[in-house]
């Protein structure tokens, strides 16, 4: 058996392990507007891709932060935005987004891991 201290390092060992660097984040983008088909841009110009649309019973969309070169954007091979997605999110009593659409998405989740962010929105059924 192992055992690890509260820094990370085995008693036995003296290794220092990887502790996992997940952190889950309050503060949120204010705005997130469409800067090219899959790519969004947050109001300090930070880049975040459109990596995916959940559909099932409950519409959800997965965006990561990335830094991305402005000459490599039109370069991104991720498929385009459907016409479900808006055009633009704005940051609403500090938990949820309302799109340029009229409706309502509420954060999932927003972690960081390894200086990458993700956020899952998910559309609110009363939207």
């Amino acid at each position: 058996m192992t055992c690890i201290d509260y820094q990370g390092q085995d008693f036995q060992t003296g290794i220092v392990a990887e502790l996992p660097s997940k952190v889950h984040l309050t503060s949120h983008p204010i705005l997130l507007r469409i800067h090219e088909p899959s790519v969004y841009k947050d109001e300090t110009q930070r880049t975040w891709l459109h990596l995916g649309t959940e559909t099932g019973r409950v519409l959800k969309v997965r965006l990561r932060q990335e830094v991305i070169p402005s000459e490599d954007i039109a370069l991104i091979t991720i498929p385009q935005i459907s016409g479900t997605m808006p055009s633009m999110w704005s940051l609403q009593f500090g938990s949820r987004y309302l799109d340029s659409m009229g409706r309502f998405w509420r954060i999932v989740h927003h972690v960081k891991e390894d200086d990458i962010e993700e956020m899952i929105l998910e559309l609110m059924e009363e939207s």
